[in-house]
């Protein structure tokens, strides 16, 4: 947010319709009084160690911590002294009540090909694969990246990194050859866990490949298992490189669970950053374990009879908490999914809603908006009738989107819980309880026990009700980063540099006057692209890498489909440019860092607005690329004409 409008942002939706959950929904919630809400947000918010420390009994420990809270943001530890692992409370726990024989997995590929693990069938499989990386040479405190298709044994190898205390490192499928390697050297990853192939619309994606081009690059890479997925050939290098079925078949099935201290490093998951370095977002064992467990029971209403679908990738910080953690903490019986949505058709999704009668649907506003695109044909083909809570994530959805949400997927009898949280959060901050809190569409209504929220100014003063400005945590939690790997500095810095003694991780909101948020976007210059978070930077320093660029600036602009789409103006060192280098720099960008970046517009301009101290005006080019009329002030403006020209070519 810059410093011209610092006091506030200005709201521009106004939205009034209520739909509060019916009678029988709240009858059998687990929360399902708002008197009930209010105590524990209470207690939570006042005595924070007594109540965390009640929630914890809800996981199973070795030993018991010395403390619950140790120590103010940003230097805060959880459960001190206590050991535990999240392996252990995902499988084993389960294994001496009748949830062993339940489905702990449903999944299903992109072709058809189908896989349930009950929870004996996980714990066995995740135990040998914890005494694979053994013999391997991985011991516990060791990084371990995982570069794999949406499969069961992604799943299996995140269990059984936890299980020995290697801590994971997950890269989303469709990175690029640089991406893994600059994650692997910054994590010091030792081992790398990929396949031959995944499948995505019909079409082989190599992974294995992709993964020899970053190892090039990785020196810290010491060992490549490889899962067989599409059957596509392969180059193995000897005595690196690995079969998972080979491994997998001579290795013993016993592997007891290391006892952890509660503050040892779970993961490390990545997210762009604004300097163009990606952050690698450190999160604990305990107290994020807690985090996941009770906002999953909380926010989706968890049932023992429940088949529970999050369409999130898990390379997502959703899929680490929402598919695999949280749902198995639980006990819950977690769906995953290879493909894309629309393959072959666009029933996809509500063909396996049927299929496996999903009663949870969480997925992402992105995903809303396409399905609305595609028509209401699709979701009117199948029987949805076993939802009973939707869901969304990833960015703030429009009113209008609920709605079709609530009316053509729900039937208007489904709550909709729409969370907000990020990846450095590590769980579900603001939501719904769906049992009694009447939904607003757009707003992601009040914040769960242990949420201590407040909208301030840039300088740190609260703002009252319907006044936008930067959404701030006030009180630590159980599930917040604890650092950025390597670099605790930039993490103080990032999070609790601009206003001290608060978290701050750049979204702007507003609340209401009857205590709901409403999140209205970033105010820094990270762009959330179909629910992903792409630094500009990143993007910018892509283009700039290709010999013909002399200059880009990158912003986005509103898109109907992605909610923000990525518009690049860039200067070449010479020629006006053409269609032919429009799709050479596309290309460029889609290899340097991954399709997910790919840009939707590429301007070419002899030059972009700066500031006399050489500073891009990132804010008049995002005028230009909705196609607004420039707002605010230019006075710091070095060349107006620059601005001219830009406007003329549009």
């Amino acid at each position: 947010m810059s410093a011209d409008n610092s006091q506030g942002i200005k709201t521009v939706l106004q939205e009034s319709r209520t739909f509060p959950p019916t009678p029988e929904f709240s009858a059998n919630a687990h929360i399902n009084s708002e008197e009930q809400y209010q105590a524990m947000w209470q207690r939570a918010k006042d005595d924070p160690a007594g109540f965390w420390g009640e929630m914890a009994e809800n996981l199973d420990w070795f030993q018991k911590w010395d403390s619950v809270l140790e120590g103010d943001m940003p230097e805060t530890k959880w459960f001190n002294g206590g050991k535990i692992n999240v392996s252990h409370n995902c499988l084993d726990r389960h294994l001496t009540t009748g949830r062993k024989n339940k489905a702990a997995i449903i999944w299903e590929g992109e072709p058809g090909d189908t896989r349930v693990l009950r929870y004996q069938d996980l714990h066995r499989e995740v135990c040998k694969f914890a005494n694979v990386l053994k013999s391997l040479g991985v011991e516990t405190g060791d990084r371990v990246t995982l570069y794999m298709p949406m499969i069961p044994e992604l799943a299996i190898a995140m269990l059984a990194c936890s299980r020995i205390g290697a801590t994971h490192s997950i890269v989303f499928g469709g990175f690029s050859a640089d991406a893994i390697s600059d994650r692997n050297n910054d994590a010091q990853s030792k081992l790398i866990v990929t396949a031959d192939a995944g499948w995505r619309r019909g079409k082989e994606i190599p992974l294995k490949k992709t993964v020899d081009e970053s190892l090039t690059k990785s020196p810290s890479i010491e060992k490549v298992i490889v899962v067989k997925r599409t059957g596509a050939n392969v180059e193995m290098v000897p005595d690196r490189d690995y079969w998972w079925d080979e491994l997998m078949a001579g290795a013993s099935a016993d592997c007891d669970a290391i006892e952890l201290d509660a503050e040892h490093p779970l993961f490390i998951l990545y997210t762009s950053g604004s300097t163009g370095k990606p952050k690698g977002v450190l999160h604990t064992t305990g107290g994020y374990l807690l985090g996941a467990t009770m906002t999953s029971r909380w926010v989706f209403d968890l049932k023992e009879e429940d088949t529970y679908w999050c369409t999130a990738d898990i390379g997502w910080i959703t899929g680490h908490s929402y598919i695999v953690y949280g749902p198995l903490a639980n006990g819950a019986t977690t769906m995953m999914y290879e493909g894309a949505p629309n393959w072959p058709d666009e029933g996809r999704f509500w063909e396996l809603i049927e299929k496996y009668q999903v009663n949870i649907f969480y997925t992402a506003p992105t995903a809303i908006r396409a399905f609305i695109k595609w028509g209401d044909q699709w979701p009117n083909q199948y029987d949805l009738s076993s939802l009973r809570l939707l869901g969304t994530v990833g960015e703030p959805i429009n009113p209008e989107a609920w709605m079709w949400y609530h009316q053509v997927i729900g039937k208007e009898r489904c709550p909709i819980v729409d969370t907000w949280w990020q990846t450095e959060t590590g769980g579900i901050m603001i939501s719904p309880l769906p049992g009694l809190t009447p939904t607003k569409p757009g707003s992601c209504t009040k914040p769960l026990p242990g949420v201590v929220p407040a909208i301030v100014t840039e300088q740190s003063e609260p703002l009252g009700d319907n006044e936008g400005g930067l959404l701030v945590m006030t009180q630590p939690w159980p599930h917040m980063l604890r650092t950025l790997y390597g670099d605790h500095e930039r993490f103080v810095e990032t999070y609790f540099g601009k206003l001290k003694g608060l978290y701050f991780a750049g979204d702007g909101a507003r609340r209401d006057e009857d205590g709901y948020y409403w999140i209205m976007g970033r105010v820094d210059d990270v762009l959330n692209v179909s629910g992903h978070r792409l630094s500009t930077m990143e993007i910018e320093s892509a283009l700039v890498s290709h010999d013909q660029v002399a200059e880009a600036a990158v912003v986005g602009f509103p898109h109907d489909l992605k909610g923000e789409g990525i518009c690049c103006f860039v200067t070449l060192k010479s020629g006006d440019g053409s269609d032919d280098m429009k799709q050479e720099l596309t290309n460029h960008v889609r290899k340097q860092i991954g399709a997910v970046a790919t840009p939707d517009q590429i301007r070419f301009a002899a030059a972009v607005p700066k500031t006399r101290s050489g500073k891009i005006m990132r804010r008049l080019l995002r005028d230009i690329a909705a196609g607004r009329e420039t707002a605010g002030d230019t006075t710091t403006l070095e060349d107006y004409t620059v601005l001219a020209k830009l406007r003329d070519e549009e």
